[in-house]
């Protein structure tokens, strides 16, 4: 069946941006002790090595050149040096490293029909949480899914453009309009009006039904995309069922939302682009709509433009291939150090935003980096990871902890799951919580 991305759009697409149908009650008390965040900011094709190490370990440590717009915040960072993804290091290219940062699983390689992964770590939170705030995450980008098949390397792009996985067969769609997601803050954190939820259920079902049947009438590579679609809806179900008994709706926003406080949903330009979206984050957080957010700076491969950095004449995935050419390899430092200064950005509105002695910072983690080490070699080892916050005491920051060499990431999650208040045994290749990093 031959159909254009209007019809696309309008017949099963459109309704996923309707803030309305995320609209939902939920249970939780918002007084007393300020709750714990995580989120997790993404950035693709790696960093130049030879800019990205601090000097020196524990709390006697320096920033690096890249890591330097840090500086001011160094009592609330941990940079982590030789954690390694093992189970992606047999995979080619980038999408066996990206998709599974978050799951640290072996993804199956296939050119779409059956992808499979793993459980996020962000979702195995979310799903541990289940009720406690409107929203159970919120995913986040400003890059569309990549369809089609990498014919180099044999993966699905589907693979490349996401990092939250709520099962091994089921990514999360992110949403790129920042006026969308503003909606959709606003109108869980206000709750459902009159009759709205049995609108919200009626519109739900008629776009699940008209989604349901355009996956019969369209190729192969198009039902995987409306697959990954009706999965984003089912979960909607659930919320919206939540909301049809607004009478149970416990939940209080931590802060107040300004509705003219609205962003535009066409940002001008790539970098106004990320600080709206970031900014969604924060207000996420400071509202507590959601406790759990991830975001992608960009797709595997990402080859945006960077020109509006001085010096920057190439695209991001074309200087990661420096070849050790020093003129790329300034680039590539140059647009590594952009995105830590994005990532500080987020930190240092965090730490604005007050919880009476505390501030959200102070009750949060947020995780920077990429699937990658340096992207000429696309190799899992030693990857650039930053934590910043301290998770309510939790996170001993103000670190550089340096691991024995391919000391598994996974440690890491699940020392994070721990600091976040749910604790588990094992997540995927791990043996243990990294040392040093929590506090008792």
């Amino acid at each position: 069946m031959k159909i254009s991305r209007r019809t696309i759009l309008r017949g099963a697409g459109v309704s996923l941006g309707l803030p309305w149908l995320e609209a939902m009650a939920a249970t939780g008390d918002s007084t007393g002790k300020p709750p714990i965040r995580m989120a997790a900011l993404y950035m693709p094709n790696g960093v130049n090595p030879w800019h990205w190490k601090p000097e020196g370990t524990g709390r006697d440590f320096q920033f690096s050149t890249t890591l330097k717009p840090l500086e001011d915040l160094k009592s609330q960072i941990t940079v982590m040096t030789n954690l390694w993804n093992e189970n992606s290091k047999g995979g080619d290219g980038h999408y066996v490293k990206e998709a599974a940062w978050l799951t640290c699983q072996t993804i199956k390689k296939t050119p779409g029909e059956d992808i499979a992964n793993g459980v996020s770590v962000d979702q195995l939170a979310a799903q541990r949480i289940a009720g406690q705030t409107p929203l159970p995450s919120l995913e986040l980008g400003v890059t569309p899914v990549a369809v089609g098949v990498d014919a180099v390397v044999g993966y699905t792009r589907v693979y490349g453009s996401h990092i939250a996985w709520s099962s091994p067969t089921t990514p999360l769609a992110r949403e790129l309009n920042p006026r969308s997601v503003y909606e959709r803050l606003f109108r869980a954190s206000s709750g459902p009006q009159g009759n709205e939820a049995k609108m919200d259920a009626l519109l739900l079902d008629r776009v699940l039904g008209d989604a349901k049947k355009l996956r019969g009438q369209v190729g192969t590579a198009d039902r995987v995309r409306l697959d990954e679609y009706l999965s984003v809806m089912r979960s909607l179900e659930e919320r919206v069922q939540r909301a049809s008994n607004s009478q149970q709706r416990t939940w209080k926003p931590r802060a107040a939302m300004d509705p003219k406080a609205i962003p535009t949903e066409r940002p001008a330009d790539h970098a106004e682009h990320v600080r709206l979206m970031l900014d969604m984050i924060a207000t996420a957080f400071q509202t507590d709509t959601t406790r759990i957010a991830t975001m992608m700076f960009g797709n595997a491969v990402s080859n945006v433009s960077f020109r509006f950095l001085e010096g920057v004449s190439a695209g991001h995935h074309d200087v990661s291939h420096h070849q050790k050419n020093e003129d790329k390899l300034r680039q590539y430092e140059r647009i590594s150090r952009w995105h830590v200064e994005q990532y500080a950005y987020l930190l240092r509105r965090l730490q604005s935003m007050k919880e009476g002695e505390s501030t959200v910072l102070d009750n949060s983690m947020i995780l920077f980096g990429s699937a990658l080490s340096d992207g000429d070699r696309h190799s899992p080892r030693n990857l650039p990871l930053v934590l910043g916050g301290n998770a309510g005491g939790r996170i001993n920051a103000g670190q550089h902890l340096v691991y024995a060499e391919d000391s598994p990431m996974s440690n890491l999650y699940v020392s994070m799951l721990d600091a976040f208040g749910t604790p588990v045994e094992r997540f995927a290749d791990s043996n243990g919580p990294l040392k040093g990093l929590l506090r008792a």
